[in-house]
């Protein structure tokens, strides 16, 4: 087996937790409160994190799932990610949702493309089986 080629490592600090903490970059590029979900206060959650970092690298692989199908995908492309926080006999989990536009593009390119995308992006995989998951085309 061969050894992978490691392309990037995000490294961050963080402290407080999710109800009242900070999160760092090493790189100072994200510089951002944490709080818990629905809370008044300023900040952000890992549910949300989680959603932006999962429906841009899901864009992304989209991206490389047209270029192998030669399909030009549109310029208003949008995903709107929904991570759900649940709660049952004690133990938390996440569900999630993927609800991708790809305007302009017949439904079944589109759906083509939103399946390719969730064999290779790195969060879908890394989620698969643990995370019950929807992929709308929309």
């Amino acid at each position: 087996m061969t050894q992978a080629k490691v392309l990037y490592t995000a490294k961050t600090h963080t402290t407080g937790g999710r109800e009242h903490g900070v999160a760092r970059s090493s790189d100072g590029h994200l510089d951002i409160k944490l709080s818990t979900p629905g809370a008044a206060g300023i900040g952000t959650n890992p549910e949300q994190l989680f959603a932006a970092g999962w429906s841009a690298c899901f864009e992304g692989a989209m991206g490389l799932a047209a270029r192998k199908m030669k399909v030009a995908l549109p310029a208003d492309l949008a995903i709107d990610a929904e991570v759900d926080l649940n709660l049952s006999d004690g133990a938390y989990f996440l569900s999630a949702r993927l609800n991708v536009s790809l305007p302009g593009l017949e439904r079944d390119v589109a759906k083509a493309l939103a399946d390719a995308a969730h064999q290779t992006c790195p969060y879908s995989k890394a989620i698969r089986g643990n995370v019950d998951v929807t992929i709308n085309v929309v």
